[in-house]
């Protein structure tokens, strides 16, 4: 795959570095993509595994089976695993990465869980002798990986984490999901509408507060 036709590809896949109308093969891009041993690239990895998941159709095998040189391979192994850690270091609550981190075997589940801890302290990996930037890959995921999420028949909230991120900070799963039935205005049963009024209106109330919004904001322009 000619560079071209690889950034007409990624742009499918969230990284929008060309326009592109042309159909194209999730694995073979990811394949290229490590193949191609390009750091920024390979930092907006967890983005392109991200999106090739809301595609539905990336396959761990299939992107294995292209790659045919060991140091291909167990580059694809780090920045699958790297891309993991990424989306938990986000508390991302992303169902198929979840279910792929289960069936790592439990050295992998700790590579993912090393990979964390950078996150965490902003530091470098090493991948195939690459270094990559944790921070970078943060910023990037941030700044491209963005899930569209209904919350009315008119109206839908898209923001460069999007809500889905923004809702995993403040609530846990099922708090979340009572959240957004709420705000769509679907039926709750009985016992849902105890447990939203006891635990999630409070914390709603708390993150609708105008002064604690102000005193948010002054917080974090002092950290710049």
């Amino acid at each position: 795959m000619e560079n071209e036709n690889l950034y007409e590809s990624l742009n499918k896949l969230g990284l929008p570095l060309f326009e592109t109308k042309r159909r194209f093969d999730i694995s073979k891009t990811l394949s290229e993509v490590v193949k191609s041993r390009d750091i920024r690239l390979w930092e907006g990895f967890p983005v392109l595994l991200a999106n090739a998941n809301k595609e539905g159709e990336f396959a761990y095998k299939g992107v294995l089976n292209l790659l045919k040189k060991e140091k291909d391979s167990n580059s694809f192994l780090f920045l699958f695993l790297m891309s993991l850690a990424c989306y938990k270091y986000l508390h991302l609550k992303f169902g198929w990465a979840n279910k792929l981190y289960n069936q790592l075997p439990s050295k992998d589940k700790k590579k993912v869980m090393n990979f964390v801890r950078h996150f965490k302290e902003k530091g470098n990996f090493i991948i195939s002798q690459k270094q990559l930037d944790a921070l970078r890959i943060e910023k990037m995921f941030k700044n491209y990986y963005v899930q569209k999420v209904e919350v009315s028949d008119s109206t839908s909230i898209r923001d460069k984490l999007s809500l889905e991120y923004a809702l995993s900070q403040a609530f846990p799963p099922k708090q979340k999901e009572l959240f957004l039935k709420k705000l769509k205005g679907e039926k709750l049963t009985r016992t849902e509408i105890e447990y939203f009024s006891r635990i999630v209106k409070k914390k709603a109330l708390v993150l609708a507060h105008p002064e604690l919004h102000k005193l948010a904001q002054r917080l974090l322009k002092s950290e710049r």
